[in-house]
């Protein structure tokens, strides 16, 4: 049994939400960059341009890569054999984002009640997915999550016969409706399976895979690639104005679900799709 302290989760936090909101991924910057030489658009890869120039000024002047830095989104795989010491774990999570929204001059983005609309003043709480897995250490992954592109997310709860087709269809379609809403190029996550609440935490787990990546299923694998051809033909392009780079990466992921049900959901993130992860 391994023994830690909270408070090195309650920093690792505060460094990860400051850092994630100043630095762009190494792999999406460099499908960006890549993505600017590939766009048929000169509108499209202007815009291109720009957003590979602000990364690069959040980058070096330590600023916020978009001015909506996003509701702290944590996925936290906690070692069974990890003895949390010093305090509450949640409370450590909290407080973390609490001080690094804070230290790192973050827009305080939350609400206490959805309905009442009052400011928290400190961008908590965070929403936190715990999974408890073998082992002595803790891998903490950080995702600020914009509400551009969260707003357009969608799920469905598809009937069975409708198949891959019809998961297929579903993600054209939603792409399609948001248009220019989630500032394209946009990263998205795809999941099928599971439950109403399962399938959506499991499209956005997708969101943090590597960018170039592809699903060890090959017929996975071939549906991300049909899906990303098909969204870049729908010509929305960069920031809605046209071409040919409407997504850089499509990623999808299942889980087992029940013989009644197919339950799919498309998270969609911004071309600044930020996380950064960390194993305590």
């Amino acid at each position: 049994m391994r023994e830690l302290h909270v408070k090195e989760i309650e920093n690792a936090v505060r460094e990860m939400c400051i850092s994630s909101n100043y630095n762009l991924p190494e792999d999406v910057y460099k499908k960006l960059s890549e993505s600017k030489n590939t766009e048929e658009s000169e509108i499209g890869r202007d815009i291109l341009e720009n957003i590979i120039k602000n990364a690069d000024l959040a980058k070096e002047n330590r600023v916020p890569i978009c001015q909506d830095t996003g509701m702290a989104t944590l996925f936290i795989e906690l070692g069974q054999e990890v003895f949390l010491t010093g305090g509450d774990f949640e409370d450590a999570v909290n407080e973390g984002v609490r001080k690094g929204y804070e230290e790192g001059y973050l827009r305080k983005s939350i609400v206490r009640d959805p309905l009442l609309r009052d400011n928290t003043g400190d961008n908590t709480p965070a929403v936190i997915h715990l999974k408890i897995v073998p082992g002595d250490r803790v891998k903490i992954v950080v995702a600020p999550k914009g509400f551009g592109s969260e707003n357009m997310s969608r799920i469905k709860m598809l009937k069975p016969s409708d198949g891959m087709k019809g998961v297929e269809d579903f993600v054209i379609q939603a792409v399609s409706e948001a248009g220019p809403n989630p500032c394209p190029p946009i990263f998205v996550g795809v999941g099928i399976g599971g439950t109403f609440e399962k399938v959506a935490e499991t499209a956005k787990r997708a969101l943090l895979r590597n960018v170039d990546d592809c699903n060890p299923d090959p017929s996975l694998a071939e549906m991300e690639k049909r899906l990303l051809l098909k969204i870049n033909d729908l010509g929305i392009g960069p920031q809605g104005l046209g071409g040919r780079t409407t997504a850089i990466a499509v990623k999808v992921e299942t889980y087992p679900t029940h013989i009644a049900g197919l339950p799919a959901a498309v998270a969609i993130n911004c071309h600044a799709t930020r996380h950064e992860e960390r194993i305590l």
